[in-house]
């Protein structure tokens, strides 16, 4: 490595990073959106020192993962576990979002429970940053900022951050 390192920021926005869910966002205690859907875009980029090789790492191996992180919630109807205002219940044959007195009954496979506070792009951004932050292969290398965008629809992102500084 040269005496100085020369930073470089990879930005991942394929395609195929893509997931479709269900959800409802909740406003208030007593108020919250229809149930419904949206296709979702994932985007990623990492920021570490150029090697004198020419790369920062093997960033397809981080592709890989963007897109199995994708692909685990991919056509799933989505719950908050760390909402004030909703609570989960199960019994043997649904799980239930309990919200404002009404009681709605999802199947199990059909359901992705996040621990998330709220089923919003900003929350989402979070979600996959904090999981993205956990790989090994993350750890593994000298990253010093990751920067994660959900879009719900083109032009509208909830962007998360992490830096080392």
């Amino acid at each position: 490595m040269s005496a100085t390192p020369r930073y470089t920021t990879i930005e991942i926005a394929k395609q195929a990073l893509n997931f479709s869910i269900a959800h409802f966002t909740l406003f208030s205690a007593t108020e919250r959106e229809d149930l419904h859907g949206h296709n979702f875009q994932l985007e990623c980029s990492v920021t570490a020192p150029l090697s004198d090789e020419g790369l920062i790492f093997d960033y397809g191996k981080l592709k890989s993962v963007l897109r199995q992180l994708c692909d685990d919630i991919d056509e799933q109807m989505i719950l908050p576990t760390r909402s004030s205002w909703l609570t989960i219940e199960e019994d043997e044959h649904y799980t239930y979002g309990i919200f404002n007195g009404e009681r709605i009954p999802f199947l199990a496979r059909d359901l992705t429970l996040l621990p998330i506070a709220n089923t919003t792009v900003e929350e989402l951004s979070h979600y996959f940053l904090d999981q993205i932050r956990a790989l090994p292969l993350i750890a593994a290398n000298p990253i010093t900022a990751i920067t994660v965008k959900v879009s719900s629809s083109p032009g509208q992102y909830g962007i998360a951050t992490w830096s080392d500084e």
